[in-house]
């Protein structure tokens, strides 16, 4: 499920929406698609609110619904998904293509790409800090039953938020753009450390979430904008490597570290799992504190090149 899941959404969908955008719209395009993974996730857990999830049956109904859904979507996908003609002749060796975009060579080639993606690596730890801890947060730590009922409205309203901040992109660029979304991020992080109230959780969540889809947005943009023509497939794995592996192995150890002393629970199989607190809140805080001083000079540096690339056209 995960490899074919990646292959098809992190290494061919992705190639795809950069090749068929452009510096004018990938910012609108970004902030429609880095919102749908949570939209989906909504989706789920509001459709099968109603599923007894203690019966063996339900989970297997829930799986079957999801893969024929998928499954009818791929189909769908061959009839209505239009291509432009690729030329692959000088990309026939697989193996060098692999680690293509790992050569120095490469690296320093395209400064602006490798700068922005370990910004996008260090603003992903930040979220993994939390987010594999969050529903149990809000249901155990905070006896939340029916968080749905904070998370949904959050998640709906940060779509929103992002839909129409990723138009910014197209207008301003990275550098006017991207501090805003770590700056809300943060402060959500910080009302979460700081109160327990209901209210205020909800109003944390949505700074947290309107951040978090934003940031995500802004930085799939720069990340398209500098990703070589021609290339995009290469540089996929790459880019998950900044997005997904290392956020998916810095951020746990950061939050497990942090839980190490909480309070932990007995699981009905007999397992033990960690009861998260706030703490999680404040590590995710201080690591989007240094990624607003790592994105000062970054921004300072693609600002500087871009300048030289426009004079050295004019000349």
């Amino acid at each position: 499920m995960t490899f074919f899941g990646s292959a098809a959404n992190d290494a061919c969908f992705n190639a795809y929406l950069t090749d068929n955008t452009d510096s004018t719209n990938r910012g609108r395009t970004e902030g429609i698609n880095s919102m749908m993974p949570l939209v989906a996730i909504l989706v789920v857990f509001g459709g099968f609110m109603a599923f007894d999830l203690t019966k063996e049956s339900r989970w297997t109904a829930i799986f079957s619904i999801i893969g024929v859904l998928v499954v009818i979507i791929g189909v769908l996908g061959v009839f209505l998904i239009k291509e432009k003609p690729i030329d692959a002749s000088g990309n026939k060796s697989y193996f060098k293509n692999i680690i293509y975009g790992f050569r120095p060579s490469v690296i320093k080639s395209s400064p602006e790409l490798y700068l922005s993606l370990a910004c996008y690596a260090v603003f992903g730890i930040a979220i993994q800090i939390f987010m594999p801890y969050l529903i149990l947060y809000y249901s155990v730590s905070l006896g939340l039953d029916n968080y749905v009922v904070i998370m949904a409205p959050a998640i709906i309203c940060a779509a929103a938020f992002t839909f129409f901040y990723g138009r910014l992109y197209d207008k301003l660029g990275f550098g006017k753009t991207i501090f805003t979304p770590v700056v809300i991020m943060t402060t959500g992080f910080l009302i979460l450390f700081f109160f327990k109230q209901t209210p205020l959780v909800f109003i944390g969540s949505l700074l947290m979430m309107c951040g978090y889809l934003a940031g995500t947005g802004i930085f799939g943009a720069v990340v398209r904008d500098y990703t070589p023509e021609s290339k995009t497939g290469m540089f996929q794995g790459l880019r998950i490597f900044a997005q997904v592996l290392i956020p998916g192995l810095i951020g746990p150890t950061i939050g497990a570290f942090v839980l190490r002393n909480a309070d932990k629970v007995t699981n009905s199989d007999g397992t033990q799992s960690f009861i998260p607190n706030e703490k999680i809140f404040i590590a995710a805080a201080i690591v989007c504190i240094a990624l607003a001083i790592l994105l000062i000079p970054v921004t300072l540096f693609i600002k500087k090149r871009k300048l030289s690339a426009k004079t050295e056209k004019t000349i």
